[in-house]
């Protein structure tokens, strides 16, 4: 009885681990970006960062006051502010400085990176749920204690551990879903999973605003990872107990018999380079934003609450643009080749680029309306990006390739905002965040532009129209598009097919969680 109500609700078991999978990530990275929101309450109480003069009366209008607490720039004068004897102005941490952009940046990257790489290696090896657990049970137990710290360097250490174990989720997740979904599904389901780095980014916003304001239980900003972390744990369990290891499908292909690719030199061609530097580019000024975004506001606007505005720009605009950008390169691609991809890249952020200097620019009703069609544009870039890339590589060093991609990409847009701090005390917090957000979007689209003549152009015909048979192509890949963009001959394999009937097995790639942002 119990064994047949089993197999009934069997159908029940992929969404389940879909959604079980998608919960524990979007909690990893609502971990991740809290600190964006919560610290200047962080600051306040742990005492790091710059000190600044600043509004604490929201009651109080900007253009009502005799003079903006931003502009001034020493304690005295600002104490001094007042309207009919209210001081709206208080001296105290900003939740700004080097060492928040070390907190937020560099602390939890270096770790990120270099663990994702042995994890993606570990994975190919070890029982992937075991691992899984392990990691949500880490990056969890690093949430809650984030919570309970005395120290900054408490807050460094715990965003190292966190990151640690989050940098298994994405890898690991992706390997436990491509085999138990269909391969007709599984471009949705990925979709579906890798939005939760959307949903957790722009969850961050309301929950680090609202709930440290209503101070429960007068805990605070320490209640937001004292809550993410719970879920976190649940999600852990969940993993653990209830999901089992799917037998290993046979997607990738073998390289039994063929031709050394030499790795050195496919990462050395001048177009994996050009794209590689320009990706990082345009990921530092993505970053920027995310790091700095809530900051940036409540110091401009402190009358004006924007976090609902970010809420909905971050979770929906983001990823209608992320769903838009493949499909129209996609559609391009067809009919003008490889380069029209890395035309739809440049394009997208060129048309970006205005849009978010508006951002950062305008009064709040059109710094929302300018950020929204600015994020809508550049959400575009991350598919694009992996898509461009997974087709200008030889298969056999497809994964390898985009790991060390991932890497460089993660580490040098990941890193470059700490420059935002140092850049602010020449020019100001704004000229700082214009520069490295909307100015690195800009560079991105030259950069982009140029990486564009590098590659190839369409083909006169495709192998449908002379008579070839696509499944049996040798540098056939999934979707259609073919994989012989790659030149020179010595470094690709031979001719030849392998797996049942003669066809090729395929390496279906996802690329590891890298904010897209």
């Amino acid at each position: 009885m119990q064994s047949s109500m089993m197999e009934k609700l069997s159908f029940l078991y992929k969404p389940y681990v879909l959604a079980v999978l998608t919960i524990g990530y979007i909690a990893g990275e609502l971990g991740h970006y809290l600190i964006g929101v919560t610290s200047k309450a962080t600051a306040m109480e742990l005492d790091y960062g710059d000190i600044a003069c600043q509004q604490n009366h929201t009651e109080f209008l900007r253009h009502e006051l005799p003079a903006q607490c931003a502009d001034i720039i020493a304690e005295e004068a600002c104490h001094q502010q007042h309207i009919n004897g209210t001081v709206y102005c208080e001296w105290n941490y900003n939740g700004l400085g080097l060492e928040y952009q070390l907190l937020a940046g560099p602390s939890f990257i270096a770790v990120f990176t270099v663990v994702g790489v042995v994890l993606g290696f570990a994975a190919d090896r070890f029982n992937r749920v075991r691992m899984l657990f392990v990691c949500t049970l880490v990056f969890a137990v690093a949430i809650v204690l984030q919570g309970t710290v005395q120290e900054y360097w408490h807050l460094i250490l715990l965003r190292m551990v966190m990151a640690a174990g989050e940098a298994g989720c994405n890898p690991l997740a992706t390997g436990i879903m491509s085999d138990i979904f269909p391969e007709s599904k599984r471009a949705l389901v990925m979709a579906i999973f890798n939005w939760g780095i959307y949903g957790g980014y722009g969850i961050a916003f309301p929950v680090g605003r609202y709930i440290t304001k209503l101070n429960i239980g007068g805990l605070g900003w320490r209640v937001c990872y004292y809550g993410t972390g719970v879920l976190a744990l649940i999600m852990a369990v969940l993993t653990g107990t209830t999901l089992r290891e799917p037998e290993r499908q046979s997607i990738g292909e073998d390289a039994a018999g063929k031709a050394k690719v030499n790795l050195r030199k496919v990462l050395l061609q001048p177009r994996v380079l050009l794209l590689m530097l320009a990706a990082s580019v345009r990921h530092a000024g993505g970053m920027t934003f995310a790091y700095n975004a809530d900051l940036y506001y409540n110091i401009y606007f402190p009358d004006v609450d924007l976090g609902w505005w970010l809420f909905a720009v971050t979770i929906g605009i983001g990823s209608i643009g992320v769903v838009i950008g493949g499909i129209v390169s996609d559609k391009f691609v067809a009919k003008m080749g490889i380069r029209s991809r890395v035309a739809c890249l440049a394009i997208s952020q060129l048309l970006a680029t205005p849009f978010a200097f508006g951002s950062v620019y305008f009064e709040p009703l059109w710094a929302m309306i300018t950020l929204g069609i600015s994020y809508f544009f550049a959400e575009m870039w991350f598919g694009i990006v992996f898509a461009v890339l997974v087709e200008i590589v030889p298969l056999q060093v497809r994964s390898t390739t985009i790991g060390v991609f991932l890497f460089v990409m993660n580490n040098i847009g990941g890193n470059l905002p700490i420059l935002v701090d140092p850049l602010a005390k020449a020019i100001g917090y704004r000229g700082s965040v214009m520069f490295f957000y909307a100015g690195f979007y800009g560079i991105s689209t030259v950069m982009f532009f140029i990486t564009m003549f590098f590659m190839d152009g369409p083909k006169p015909k495709s192998d449908e129209a002379i008579g070839h048979d696509p499944t049996t192509h040798a540098n056939h890949v999934e979707m259609g598009h073919e994989n012989n963009t790659f030149q020179p001959d010595d470094y690709l394999p031979p001719p030849h097919t392998n797996g049942v009937n003669g066809h090729r097995n395929i390496v279906s790639v996802r690329p590891s969680e890298s904010s897209r942002l």
